[in-house]
């Protein structure tokens, strides 16, 4: 069973899961996290078009944040996102 991401208003961030061994790890991004780091020049973007795009990369880095000891929920935030993170 997946569960389809959103964008949850009151916190501002992209709310999404991530299926790792078997279990669905949720995690979240803000909406000025997605912007800053994938859309720069952009204004009025829609941070659930930009998680669409770049969602693949972001599920890349949830598991590594596991990996690395993190516990749901996962908050990614712009230092996750650098290159060689």
């Amino acid at each position: 069973m997946s569960f389809p991401p959103s964008f949850h208003e009151p916190s501002g961030a992209v709310r999404f899961y991530t299926e790792i061994n078997g279990l669905w790890v949720g995690s979240s991004i803000s909406k000025e996290t997605l912007h800053y780091r994938f859309r720069p020049d952009a204004s009025g973007e829609d941070p659930m078009a930009t998680y669409l795009a770049n969602a693949a990369y972001l599920e890349t880095v949830v598991r590594r944040r596991v990996a690395s000891g993190s516990i749901e929920p996962v908050m990614l935030r712009e230092h996750d996102l650098r290159p060689g993170a």
